[in-house]
Parts: structure tokens; sequence; C-alpha cells
């Protein structure tokens, strides 16, 4: 049988593993941690309708968004998004 490495339910095959120090609270590696926190944060955003959209922009709008949404005591994300939805209701 393959063993797989996000595959932590059959202890035997794992057995012969040694871990010095502390005992992870997680089995899982982190790059499969940080893979699988990000899927589950997009089924959250999906289960609450929302969408996902990137963009790039220079670091001079990138440090000016961030001034403006700090000063309106807001995330960036949604201070854009606030921004885009007056602009769409002109």
């Amino acid at each position: 049988m393959a063993k797989i490495a996000t595959d932590r339910t059959t202890i035997d095959l794992f057995a012969q593993e040694k871990r010095p120090g502390r005992p992870k609270t997680n089995p899982l590696p982190r790059e499969e941690q940080l893979k699988l926190n990000k899927r589950n944060q997009i089924k959250r955003d999906r289960s609450k309708g929302l969408k996902r959209i990137e963009f790039k922009v220079s670091d001079q709008l990138y440090a000016a968004l961030s001034q403006q949404a700090d000063q309106a005591d807001m995330t960036r994300s949604a201070y854009i998004e606030h921004i885009l939805t007056q602009v769409l209701t002109r």
C-alpha cells in the first residue's frame, strides 16, 4: 500500500518516524497545513457569497490605499470594496 504524506489516519505506517523534541499538535507538514487552511478559507468565503479578485498595483497606490483605509478605520480590502461600490453606483 502506498503512503501519502497527507494521510495520517493509519498510525502503523508512521511508527518508524522518530521526531525529536516536543510533539507537533498538527501531524501535517506546515506546507500541507497552509494548503488546507487556504482551501477552508475559500470554502467559507464562498458560503458567504464572496468572490475573490486579485490585481497588481504600484507601491505608491498600495501605500495610498493602506493609508486611506487606516484613516477610514477599515481594512484595505473593505476600503477597496467601498470605493468600487461608490464608483459603480454613480
